[in-house]
């Protein structure tokens, strides 16, 4: 293991050594060492399987070490239970933050100790005035009447820290806080996670956008394989080093070689509107094309997406694939029209966790594989799965894995395989890389560019505007609902800097 880490001033709120976690099959953790003082955000990274999450998982008392102590608040363990944890000061905030959505704010701070009045009644002029002076000692300031579901997603993960430092803790894990945040709610999240830190609060902070690293975190703590490669300040890092530490090997930026010449056009849409989320869309994708629509949280483009694929209502508009008229209204309908969508979320949206990798492979093509009395025919289901696992890389020990136990690059590319194997005309990706590792990335590009090269048109909606400038041969903006930019593949214009600026609404369009 790689060290170069000046003394640290604060007291260790967190010492781990010797963390160990084997499971059947799998190492997960080898002699792990990992220390967080007061007043620190200590940056833990790593691909997809390193081991990141089953760490997490035995410092809140989830998962038992096979070997290896942990100090917490002063006391030496050899295994935690959770509410020792959480008694010890350590709290965790997920990337969707777990709140009672439908109640205010209020109702969510003071849930289990609501002041009541002489009679044994709720006092709501209490709860909301206690719940107010508690955020406004942290220098958060939000609508305590304002339902959890009406924050934005940074404010509900503001609220969720709030909640916890409220529990007493001294040490919050938050686990890929930005994704996918505009940066003026990233920029609020920083600073009030800065301010935090100032008054002692230590963070363990977990994110696959290595650049948050260098602009949030103290020191950084490198995970690989199951072993500590590095622990480094993250003064001392760069992103080239960064990245070589993380993949174990030099990783280049990704650059599309093959793009889309003049070709028949596979998707048209045509005057596509529908209030309040977008209107007047008019955009066409070629054979083998790949464009990108980006664009703000809220912006249109996920509506867009979501409608396209039959998960909402489209609005009014015409949408053509092969010159033929697209109407489908439910996904099965689009998957029998030739349109797969992999959506953001592919644990929630896209797998069947507790379902092997094969069944998940192949729920879309049953139909396909059926047989006499409409038995599924068994061997050439297994064939089917395993031609695409060994197209698209797919790590498992065998075809009867269950997917939640993959990596989270290995579960993408399983939804890709679930889609892939439809053999769709038109594939739309809703940020198909996020929470994976700058490896899995490269993997999920090329599987994009094979794609595209047996002329699948593919929209990618993403706000990882340098991943599109790398993939994709078009890339549209959408502004409050309209495409307000087109930026072509090579042209002098198309920069990260003047499509973020499109995006944030600026008035480009006389150079379009």
């Amino acid at each position: 293991m790689e060290t170069n880490v000046e003394a640290q001033r604060g007291v260790p709120v967190l010492l781990a050594q010797g963390i160990s976690k084997v499971f059947p099959g799998v190492r997960a953790l080898m002699d792990v060492d990992l220390e967080v003082h007061e007043g620190e955000i200590h940056g833990l990274v790593g691909k997809n399987g390193a081991g990141k999450s089953t760490l997490v998982r035995i410092l809140m008392g989830l998962e038992q070490p096979d070997a290896g102590v942990i100090q917490l608040d002063g006391r030496r363990f050899r295994s935690i239970s959770p509410s020792e944890a959480l008694k010890a000061g350590v709290a965790y905030v997920p990337q969707h933050a777990s709140m009672m959505d439908s109640l205010t704010v209020a109702e969510n701070i003071l849930a289990g100790a609501m002041p009541k009045g002489p009679l044994g009644l709720i006092d709501w002029n209490a709860v909301y005035k206690e719940s107010t002076e508690r955020l406004g000692r942290l220098g958060l300031h939000l609508d305590v009447h304002k339902p959890v579901e009406g924050l934005r997603v940074a404010e509900q993960t503001m609220l969720a820290i709030a909640k916890a430092l409220f529990g007493k803790a001294r040490l919050i894990i938050l686990d890929e806080p930005t994704a996918p945040l505009p940066r003026a709610d990233i920029n609020r999240l920083f600073g009030f996670i800065r301010s935090l830190k100032d008054k002692g609060i230590a963070f363990i902070y977990i994110s696959h956008h290595l650049e948050e690293v260098f602009e949030i975190c103290d020191r950084v703590t490198v995970l690989r394989d199951g072993r500590v490669v590095a622990t480094r300040n993250a003064t001392d890092l760069n992103m080239a080093l960064l990245t070589q530490l993380v993949a174990g090997e030099n990783v280049r930026e990704y650059e599309r070689k093959s793009t889309a010449q003049e070709v028949s056009k596979v998707l048209e849409v045509i005057a596509l509107t529908r209030r309040g989320h977008y209107e007047d869309i008019n955009f066409t994708v070629g054979q083998g094309e790949v464009i990108g629509i980006s664009g703000l949280h809220g912006c249109g483009a996920e509506a867009l997406g979501a409608a396209l694929f039959g998960l909402e209502g489209r609005g009014v508009g015409e949408v053509l694939i092969n010159g033929r008229p697209y109407t489908a209204r439910n996904p099965h309908e689009a998957l029998e029209q030739g349109l797969a969508y992999l959506p953001q979320d592919r644990y929630r949206f896209g797998l069947v966790g507790f379902r092997p990798v094969r069944e998940n492979v192949t729920y879309s093509i049953l139909a396909r594989l059926l047989g006499l009395f409409n038995i599924v025919k068994v061997s050439e289901e297994r064939r089917v799965v395993q031609e695409y696992l060994d197209g698209l890389g797919i790590v498992t020990p065998s075809q009867e894995q269950m997917v939640r136990f993959l990596s989270g690059g290995n579960q993408q590319k399983v939804v890709f395989a679930k889609l892939a194997v439809t053999r769709p005309s038109v594939l739309i990706l809703h940020e198909p890389t996020f929470g994976i590792d700058v490896r899995s990335k490269l993997d999920i590009f090329r599987i994009i560019d094979e794609l595209s090269t047996q002329g699948v048109a593919i929209v990618i909606i993403s706000t990882e505007v340098r991943e599109l400038i790398s993939v994709c041969d078009r890339i549209l903006v959408m502004y409050q609902g309209r495409i307000t930019e087109e930026f072509e593949k090579g042209h002098p214009r198309t920069t990260p800097e003047n499509i973020l600026r499109a995006m944030e609404g600026g008035n480009n369009h006389a150079n379009r």
